[in-house]
């Protein structure tokens, strides 16, 4: 059998000195009219993601908890994201962690190339880039490394990086970290839902189950960025996915019928509610459409962390509380891998 040539990195068609990108990596027709300069896209007035200062969720004063609870619940009711600032994780923290995972994607390609991962041998964690996955063969600007960082004892530390060398101690301690303000997360988004505070941990896997998923996502200088994405349009299948970049504007959110670009808050982690808290609350919380713009003057990092239930040991379907004669459920029961599956070939489940 003759081998598919691998899809090339696309830190190597940055490199090469292309001025056109291939056809791959262009976006259909009625895309394009939507894709702006992201530089100027960042200036415009107009909605903004709300920010939620988490500094009082821990308060001794129940009123001024409540208070912050609901200011989260309004973000994840009308934008289903937010940015969270005094969130309790060291900014010194964020920032080794950043660093650690700029120094991995400044080393040459072929050492990255060591982590490669084997999509199709279904090997998903390590260095990659987007396999065309349609007829379109349509391609994304980003190369990435994607791993598990939360339970410990589900992670497989041979493919972490080894450079540099703080990378695994780094990154752990952030899993840790981020795993606690998760948990702070359900527990407001629960009492917002009129539940008991544990109920949405439950929900998702708890502890044992819940995994948390690191993709970092590296999007080099494009030199057409007006015709390409590193991210095409898509919602997040996790229950929550917290989001860190090195201030390079790209993040777009489609909100009440137009692309608003997210603007930098420094120290803040940005926040998505993902489908499967979407489907737990039957559509109360949003999960919202965004997307990636690239740019030819900057590289874009960002590091997301999927928050996401196991893949068959639970099922998704809006929690009986949430449904009524006058509110019926949204959303049919599935598996995690079933709602995965559904997604990416809806056409194939039309009929069941």
């Amino acid at each position: 059998m003759g081998t598919v040539a691998p899809t090339p990195r696309v830190e190597t068609l940055s490199c090469s000195g292309i001025e056109c990108i291939p056809k791959e990596y262009v976006r259909p027709k009625e895309e394009l009219n939507s894709i702006g300069n992201v530089f100027e896209e960042e200036k415009k007035e107009g909605p903004q993601v709300p920010t939620i200062d988490l500094r009082e969720i821990d308060s001794e004063d129940e009123l001024v908890r409540a208070n912050c609870r609901e200011k989260l619940k309004k973000a994840a009711v009308e934008w289903g994201v937010m940015n969270l600032v005094n969130h309790g994780i060291p900014s010194e923290l964020l920032n080794r962690l950043k660093k650690a995972g700029e120094t991995f994607f400044a080393l040459p390609i072929e050492e990255k190339e060591k982590y490669a991962n084997d999509q199709v041998s279904g090997m998903i964690q390590g260095y990659g880039s987007k396999l065309a996955n349609n007829a379109s063969g349509q391609l994304e600007w980003e190369d990435y490394f994607f791993h598990l960082i939360f339970p410990e004892d589900k992670r497989d530390l041979s493919i972490w990086p080894k450079t540099p060398a703080d990378y695994t101690e780094v990154t752990s301690e952030y899993a840790k970290r981020l795993r606690v303000l998760a948990s702070k997360i359900l527990e407001a988004l629960s009492v917002g839902l009129g539940l008991e505070g544990g109920r949405l941990e439950k929900e998702v896997g708890g502890m044992e189950d819940l995994l948390l998923q690191l993709k970092i996502n590296y999007y080099p200088i494009c030199p057409q960025p007006e015709l390409a994405l590193g991210v095409e349009a898509h919602t997040d299948v996790s229950s929550l996915t917290f989001l860190l970049h090195n201030m390079v504007p790209g993040l777009q959110l489609f909100h009440e019928g137009q692309w608003i670009t997210a603007k930098c808050v420094p120290d803040s982690i940005f926040m998505h509610i993902g489908d499967t808290i979407e489907i737990l609350s039957n559509g109360k919380y949003k999960s919202i459409v965004h997307r990636g713009l690239v740019n030819k003057e900057k590289v874009r990092i960002s590091w997301a962390v999927f928050c996401e239930p196991p893949k068959e040991k639970i099922i998704l379907q809006p929690l009986p509380e949430l449904v009524n004669e006058t509110e019926p459920a949204r959303f049919p029961p599935r598996t995690f891998a079933q709602h995965i599956h559904h997604k990416l070939f809806r056409k194939d489940q039309q009929a069941n």
